[in-house]
């Protein structure tokens, strides 16, 4: 499977992924538990990749799984960041739009790019560094609204929680990242099993969420299992389908390619979000957020772009030899 293909399916995913939440609400409110939306689909990815090693397991060459404990035992610690980060994404999105949401995803950037240089040992250039900085200016761009405006109220146009919320959402999606980009190229194990034992934990850490949801509340709706499905629509069924289904994807691009394909991907969801928004939400784009995302997309474009395509490189000047001409002597 080419890695464009896939970066392509996670960018239609994940565009969709906050519409999809939006449109799951019951006049801005949840009428299901949101912490449930993450289990269900750490279940959904664990059937999958459950199926597709049993398949690879039958093949004529068997895959290779490393069973140690010193190995197993560090795979909890993605599905306890990723556990985090799922639900503080339906947090956010309680407090801004799709597009907005969409924006501050791309914080992620900055934040990937400090933990490869801290983590990874991976180093930036320049140019990329000067990227990530106009990633930082157009977010920002984006989310000031006019203060000409008479409901002008505060130069943020969501509630400062959804900033909070969105930043720390962006920390997390970067360590979660690196570290099981780090985790899936520490062997050569088989993809699926990784994914069997990342997916595993996270399914056992989601389901200790609800119980703890539980003890909190003393159990005054009854144990999480018996209502487990409670709420749901066919649109809350599609967004467990969404976010397990880009959680795979991202698996893939952790196994196969890097955080940055993955990054680049999510970044150009945010222009499918804007557009659907339009036409599904009567969301009324500002100046401000056309500017930010045309900041966002030239920010994109100077770190992935080779630096052969972002600066005229001076031509080499002839040597003497080049302007030596032959002359025959008698």
């Amino acid at each position: 499977m080419r890695w464009y293909f896939v970066a392509a399916l996670l960018t239609l995913l994940t565009s969709s992924q906050g519409i999809l939440t939006t449109l799951s609400q019951t006049n801005g409110r949840y009428r299901y538990d949101y912490a449930t939306i993450p289990f269900l689909a750490e279940i959904f990815k664990l059937l999958v990749s459950s199926f597709l090693l049993w398949q690879e397991c039958k093949g004529s060459s068997p895959p290779r799984m490393t069973t140690e404990w010193k190995t197993v035992r560090l795979f909890p610690i993605p599905s306890i960041i990723y556990l985090v980060h799922n639900n503080v994404q339906f947090a956010t999105l309680t407090y801004v739009d799709p597009s907005t949401y969409q924006i501050m995803g791309n914080l992620k950037i900055v934040t990937t790019g400090i933990l490869f240089r801290l983590f990874l040992k991976r180093k930036l250039s320049n140019l990329q560094w000067m990227a990530i900085v106009l990633l930082a200016v157009g977010t920002t761009t984006s989310q000031v609204k006019g203060c000409g405006e008479a409901t002008c109220d505060s130069i943020f146009s969501s509630p400062i929680q959804g900033y909070i919320l969105g930043l720390v959402s962006a920390c997390l999606s970067a360590l979660a990242g690196v570290y099981t980009e780090y985790l899936m190229k520490k062997n050569n194990d088989s993809l699926y099993w990784q994914n069997v034992q990342l997916y595993t934990f996270g399914a056992i850490f989601n389901m200790l969420r609800l119980l703890w949801d539980d003890f909190r509340i003393g159990f005054d709706k009854g144990p999480w299992w018996q209502r487990l499905f409670n709420g749901y629509t066919l649109t809350t069924w599609l967004v467990v389908l969404n976010l397990g289904s880009s959680g795979l994807l991202v698996s893939w691009l952790m196994k196969y390619a890097d955080n940055i394909i993955k990054v680049y991907a999510t970044s150009m969801a945010m222009l499918l979000t804007m557009i659907i928004s339009i036409y599904l939400f009567s969301f009324q784009p500002t100046i401000q957020l056309f500017l930010g995302i045309t900041i966002c997309m030239m920010s994109v474009h100077m770190y992935f772009a080779p630096p052969q395509m972002l600066i005229d490189m001076p031509t080499a000047p002839k040597t003497d030899h080049d302007t030596l001409k032959d002359v025959v002597v008698d």
